[in-house]
């Protein structure tokens, strides 16, 4: 069994499918570094990530596949799952070996990756439903998240086009990074000390000395609102966890007392 290893980046896994097709090898597995081998392991080729030749497997990909199937790749990766990794590498070895294999879902690995970017992007709509803004006295709106996958660079486009006329923040607290929208561009922003931020990491709450006025009235009035609607006889909670579920409601504001 020949095992290829990598960095666990997106270019070093373009770089694998390169180095395969050089060595004229068919890897079986590709595994982040660090990861055990498997009990039959023959051969284990460590890849050193090399982004001229990642430019070059990506761009033959995009000679051989729909605009839908090259959006699906990149998003499958933006679910940060370990079992993706010898799926979509295999899946691209295909695409150079038989050509458009994109919608044969009888193909295992062309099955797992679909699966996976249809559960990132189940997750970014969510996001969009789900994000709630608190407005700071500067007047920035700020939202704080923790997505099970890495979907803001798949909402930032939603957000800043649906309120594009005011400055916006949209912080993931799982990956220490953030999304800042300052009325004309989006900047992708980091925070040096977290320990510092105006807002509690856990539930995404601003502090009461930055946080608008007019703001902490509408909260108010959302919380009410939204108990003055929940009629106990018709409550539902099944149907409730799965139209909303329990790992977002420590960020909304209707969920927080």
């Amino acid at each position: 069994m020949i095992i290829y290893s990598f960095d666990g980046t997106m270019d070093g896994l373009l770089t694998a499918v390169f180095e395969a097709f050089s060595l004229h090898e068919e890897p079986e597995q590709l595994l982040k570094e660090g990861d055990a081998l498997p009990l039959f392991c023959d051969y284990n080729y460590q890849v050193t990530t090399d982004e001229e030749k990642a430019r070059r497997v990506w761009t033959g990909l995009e000679k051989r596949l729909s605009r839908e199937a090259m959006k699906l790749i990149s998003v499958s990766w933006l679910s940060e799952l370990q079992e993706l990794n010898t799926p979509l590498f295999l899946y691209i070895c295909k695409v150079f070996r038989q050509g458009d294999i994109s919608r044969n879902f009888a193909d295992p690995d062309v099955l797992t990756v679909t699966n996976i970017a249809r559960r990132v992007l189940h997750e970014q709509l969510r996001m969009k439903q789900f994000i709630r803004f608190q407005k700071a006295k500067d007047g920035t709106y700020l939202a704080v998240v923790a997505p099970d996958h890495n979907v803001l660079p798949l909402i930032t486009d939603h957000f800043s086009d649906r309120f594009n006329d005011q400055p916006w923040l949209i912080y993931d607290t799982k990956r220490h990074y953030g999304f800042h929208y300052d009325g004309q561009q989006v900047i992708r922003i980091t925070f040096e000390d977290e320990g510092a931020v105006p807002f509690d990491l856990t539930n995404g709450k601003l502090q009461t000395d930055v946080l608008s006025s007019d703001d902490q009235l509408l909260q108010d009035l959302w919380r009410t609102y939204f108990k003055a609607i929940c009629i106990k006889e018709r409550m539902n909670p099944r149907k409730q966890l799965k139209d909303m579920p329990r790992r977002y409601w420590k960020y909304m504001t209707e969920k927080q007392s």
